[in-house]
């Protein structure tokens, strides 16, 4: 089982806490800092891109995620003497074909919304693209993007989730935690501070369903091509002066931001139907002892171990 997998290596509880408590305390002084900033948040993002241009911000943006990766990486194998492998799944050795499928489905997925979006509403869209700034786009975000996501994958779903699970000795908790804290993460994107704070059902749904493919197919590798699609397709496809990511991107949004059902629709609708075809695809049976099922101890996980 896949949080049962944190028992791998020199245990010991308070190793889970270290990384997750500094990151929750850096997100708690950023968000406090916005709060308190007499400029507004998007105000601040188009002054920045205004005199360093939106490639060296998307970088400054995803650089400390994407090094933060490597301190989990780090962490991990010298303080815990825990695999990668065991980090990222219950298997054998990591999926790599799981990960290509979830991120080339949701890629496919991504550009046929907005194809259709673009076509039935084309007033809220601007063509944006410049062959040479969107090449430039496209190597920072295809290098930087998926690490970005993948640390958070493996702070939130792999780090975080396997430290609950084992501390509550259950998997309801840590995947309820885990999804709450991820959306509370985004609290000082600029869509926030645009849309209200009702945009946290999808970022919090966002969250809940990527906890969700986690444990049931006992592993990372769904959520990792899933969260890297999200994001790099995001970033090419479609910007807006009030997103998080401001790119030289195919298109440009140019409607008055309102929260609406595209909001919605991802986490109650095209979620669910995911988890629906990702259940028949990969057989997954037991939703209730997956999501809820209780964790085994150390001794129980160890025992399980030496009999194969």
């Amino acid at each position: 089982m896949y949080i049962e997998q944190g028992y791998e290596g020199n245990f010991s509880l308070w190793k889970f806490w270290i990384l997750p408590l500094g990151f929750i305390g850096f997100m708690i002084l950023n968000y406090i800092s916005m709060l308190y900033s007499p400029v507004p948040v998007d105000v601040m993002m188009t002054d920045l891109i205004d005199k360093l241009g939106s490639n060296l911000v998307l970088i400054l943006i995803l650089v400390p995620l994407a090094l933060g990766l490597f301190i989990v990486f780090g962490w991990v194998k010298l303080i815990q003497s825990q695999s990668i492998r065991a980090l990222t799944t219950s298997r054998n050795k990591i999926d790599w074909k799981r990960i290509g499928f979830a991120f080339f489905l949701w890629g496919a997925i991504t550009v046929l919304l907005t194809g259709v979006d673009v076509f039935f509403s084309p007033e809220k869209f601007q063509l944006n693209f410049q062959l040479v700034p969107f090449l430039k786009l496209a190597v920072i975000a295809i290098l930087l993007i998926p690490l970005q996501t993948s640390f958070e994958e493996y702070m939130f779903r792999g780090h975080m989730m396997q430290g609950l699970g084992l501390l509550v000795k259950n998997r309801w908790f840590p995947l309820l935690v885990t999804s709450l804290l991820f959306g509370l993460m985004h609290l000082g994107n600029p869509e926030v501070s645009t849309l209200g704070p009702g945009i946290m059902i999808f970022y919090i749904g966002t969250g809940l369903f990527l906890g969700i493919i986690t444990l049931m197919d006992e592993g990372l590798e769904l959520a990792l091509g899933f969260h890297a699609a999200n994001n790099l397709f995001g970033a090419l496809l479609v910007t807006a002066d009030w997103t998080a990511f401001q790119t030289n991107s195919i298109y440009r949004d140019i409607s008055s931001p309102v929260l609406g059902w595209d909001i919605l629709v991802p986490v109650f609708v095209i979620f669910p139907l995911l988890l629906y075809f990702f259940a028949r695809k990969y057989g997954w049976k037991n939703w209730k002892e997956r999501l809820t099922g209780k964790v085994a101890t150390r001794e129980e996980f160890l025992e399980s171990q030496a009999n194969g």
